[in-house]
């Protein structure tokens, strides 16, 4: 099968076409929104992490099946401002958090003089899911690397696997990245990170001017060093796909077409990892574009963890 016949099979998926064709009606609707602004009847809380305090929002009721999502490198809790509420309609209840050294979490860290770590991440993940018990899980980017990291240790605390736009490439990551990926073996991981943040701020990802407007306000907590010390912990990116095949957690890799990496290679990595792949017709970030679509097929594979 091409990657092209492959993509549309994956667009298609499974379940009811009706659901699908209805769900992207609904992305196609959204509009302009405040992304700082809590969804109506969201908790703000904080967790008492390994690393320091996290900044956190629940929603929905305790008692029904929990989803964790967590944001990647110069995110926030924000941005699952619209998946949450659609999986709480569902039935389920959802807990996010700011990743130590972001946006409100900024303060939580390593040691003075000391790096962020891929071991202080996984131990925050931990924690939070240990707190709340086994848990669908979904790692935005970067923090799809930990989620990875996290379900192959304890896969016990970890009912699905949903890796939204994840580094697909082990090792040097960036190496992948479509166009400018061959200059990231003449950069620093400072460097590299400054390029992010500028093509972040002067608004290379085409988004609306209230969301342009709150991702370059979270720039003024947001730890530099935290954005630095990740964009150096994606150049030695883990490869753990062989150990995650062997847990029997189902497992869905979720990109757009124009994601930072192509297709190809996030479709490499879903069968290496023996995952469900779902292509959106986005870019990096499905889960502000196309969330009742991601929805739609987190939804399907929780169906299939049972």
């Amino acid at each position: 099968m091409s990657i092209d016949e492959e993509r549309a099979d994956t667009s298609r998926s499974s379940g009811d076409p009706d659901s699908r064709r209805a769900a992207i009606a609904a992305d196609a609707a959204i509009g302009e929104l405040d992304w700082s602004v809590p969804p109506e009847g969201t908790v703000v809380g904080r967790f008492d992490a390994p690393s320091g305090s996290l900044a956190t929002w629940s929603m929905g009721d305790p008692g029904d099946p929990r989803v964790v999502l967590v944001p990647g490198v110069t995110g926030s809790k924000e941005d699952f401002v619209l998946l949450g509420p659609i999986l709480v309609a569902a039935g389920y209840s959802v807990l996010s958090y700011d990743l130590a050294g972001q946006y409100e979490s900024a303060d939580a860290g390593p040691p003075p003089g000391t790096a962020y770590t891929y071991d202080l991440f996984v131990d925050d993940l931990l924690a939070v899911l240990a707190a709340n018990g086994p848990s669908h899980l979904l790692g935005y980017s970067f923090a799809g690397t930990v989620a990875q990291l996290v379900a192959a240790r304890r896969p016990d605390l970890v009912r699905s696997l949903t890796l939204l736009t994840t580094p697909p490439l082990p090792g040097e990551t960036f190496r992948g990245v479509r166009m400018i990926g061959w200059l990231s073996r003449f950069t620093t991981a400072h460097q590299g990170a400054g390029l992010m943040i500028w093509g972040i701020v002067t608004n290379k990802n085409k988004v609306g001017p209230k969301r342009l407007e709150f991702v370059r306000s979270r720039f003024a907590l947001t730890s530099r060093e935290s954005i630095d010390d990740i964009i150096g912990l994606m150049r030695r990116t883990p490869d753990v796909a062989p150990q995650l095949r062997t847990t029997g957690i189902p497992m869905l890799v979720a990109t757009g077409e124009h994601d930072l990496w192509p297709v190809e290679l996030h479709a490499g990595f879903a069968e290496r990892l023996g995952a469900r792949l779902a292509v959106y017709r986005t870019g990096h970030s499905p889960c502000e574009t196309a969330p009742h679509q991601l929805a739609r097929d987190m939804l399907e594979l929780f169906a299939q963890a049972g």
